[in-house]
């Protein structure tokens, strides 16, 4: 069982070196039109390490586009930054992105979590597509989900899965239910 959860593990951290590596993601389309808000997500939404374990938010104030969340990687903090910046209409960012902190503490408790919450029959449809909608962040022990659900039934379940890890000091319920 433990070599199984290794080799998932392995496969969610190297799924988007993969997936670039094997040229499944396409460069962002020059003629990309609409919205500078619309041009502003789809640029982030291409970046090649954004994963469930990092959110990433944006404000656009006419061609400023201020830049919010919590990564666990450097180099996608830097990366959102330089292809924002590259965005036609965008005039200036304001970087505003932490970097959470880097140990293995706070890693084995993003996997425990992930496993805890996407692992769980009711709450698997979640990490479902391309795009799971429950998000893991994890600061000195701290976990917080971050997302869209469903119900708020789902919402109470993954912060009970969450809050049941070993090693989790709190759970802040960030989960938003979607309406219908």
């Amino acid at each position: 069982m433990k070599n199984a959860q290794k080799m998932a593990a392995m496969l969610l951290m190297a799924g988007p070196a993969l997936m670039v590596a094997s040229g499944a993601t396409l460069p962002p389309d020059p003629g990309f039109s609409g919205s500078l808000e619309n041009r502003v997500q789809h640029e982030l939404r291409m970046l090649p390490y954004y994963n469930v374990f990092d959110d990433l938010r944006f404000a656009v104030n006419g061609d400023r586009v201020t830049l919010t969340g919590e990564v666990t990687n450097p180099v996608l903090k830097t990366n959102a930054v330089n292809s924002v910046k590259r965005v036609p209409g965008v005039a200036g960012v304001d970087d505003q992105i932490e970097v959470l902190p880097l140990s293995d503490f706070d890693r084995n408790i993003r996997m425990r979590t992930y496993f805890a919450i996407y692992g769980y029959g009711p709450l698997q449809k979640y990490g479902l597509g391309v795009w799971p909608s429950i998000h893991i962040l994890v600061k000195n022990g701290s976990v917080r989900l971050v997302g869209v659900v469903d119900s708020k039934a789902d919402s109470n379940m993954a912060y009970l899965r969450a809050n049941g890890v070993p090693g989790v000091f709190s759970v802040t319920n960030d989960l938003q239910v979607a309406t219908p």
